[in-house]
């Protein structure tokens, strides 16, 4: 399994959300354990958003940006829809 790392970004997105951490943790450790099996990637909700950018869901509403390294996958922002639609603008 790839390990996973979380910037302070991604830290901060998720303070306010005390009460979803663990499913936060879960989300991420299910990412990190079905990535490179595209097969799997649907059912823990990964999706390309684009190059070099991929989300997993959380629950209904938490979507979760990861951006993939050689050893890990980076968690970067979490957010909902349009939180996560701003943070794609600003990337460029």
């Amino acid at each position: 399994m790839i390990s996973v790392e979380a910037t302070a970004r991604f830290r901060g997105a998720i303070v306010g959300r005390a009460e979803e951490r663990e499913a936060v943790f879960t989300a991420m450790m299910a990412a990190a354990e079905a990535w490179g099996q595209p097969h799997r990637h649907s059912g823990v909700g990964i999706r390309r958003l684009r190059r070099g950018v991929f989300e997993c869901r959380c629950g209904r509403d938490l979507r979760l940006i990861f951006l993939p390294a050689p050893q890990a996958l980076v968690f970067d922002f979490a957010g909902n829809h349009d939180e996560v639609r701003a943070y794609l603008k600003n990337r460029g």
